[in-house]
């Protein structure tokens, strides 16, 4: 008599959690605000608000901006809150910092807006390996999301998972 082959994890009601399906489709930009001041590292402010007022906001368009600094400048802290004005009635997102945080910032609201009532007390696996990058905080905030609702954590893939959490009965 021949053996079935039996699925065991298509059988079982282990929910796998893919975080790569709350990337948000859409152009990343930075922008450098030091091409705004004097050598790179001034800013002077009648010329920073005429430069900010002559440039071409639109090119970016639905596009998600990180403002960044690449030079030593000591900004003031509405430099970049100006900015954000010329560029929030173009721009789908606008953030202080670095892509990675531009994308962390990305994967955190996409998080907070998740419905959790179908994976409540369910075995949850949070899906490993991703080709777009996701970034390791947004997997610890996902867990600190699941981890109240769900029975049991378990990050990698159904074949191979890596046990985290299992609530107490």
């Amino acid at each position: 008599m021949a053996d079935t082959i039996v699925n065991r994890v298509a059988a079982s009601d282990l929910i796998t959690f893919d975080l790569e399906k709350l990337y948000k489709i859409g152009t990343r930009q930075t922008i450098d605000l030091s091409q705004w001041l004097d050598q790179g590292l001034l800013l002077k402010e009648k010329e920073f608000r005429a430069q900010l007022k002559a440039y071409d906001w639109s090119i970016y368009k639905d596009q998600f901006i990180a403002l960044n600094c690449s030079t030593e400048a000591i900004l003031p802290t509405w430099a970049p809150l100006l900015i954000t004005t010329y560029l929030k009635p173009h721009a789908r997102k606008v953030v202080l910092g670095n892509l990675k945080d531009l994308e962390l910032q990305l994967f955190l609201e996409e998080i907070q807006l998740l419905d959790l009532s179908p994976l409540k007390d369910k075995p949850v696996i949070i899906k490993g390996c991703s080709e777009k990058m996701v970034p390791q905080d947004a997997y610890i905030q996902l867990i600190a999301k699941l981890q109240p609702v769900v029975k049991s954590l378990f990050y990698g893939e159904a074949c191979s998972t890596v046990p985290l959490y299992k609530k107490k009965k």
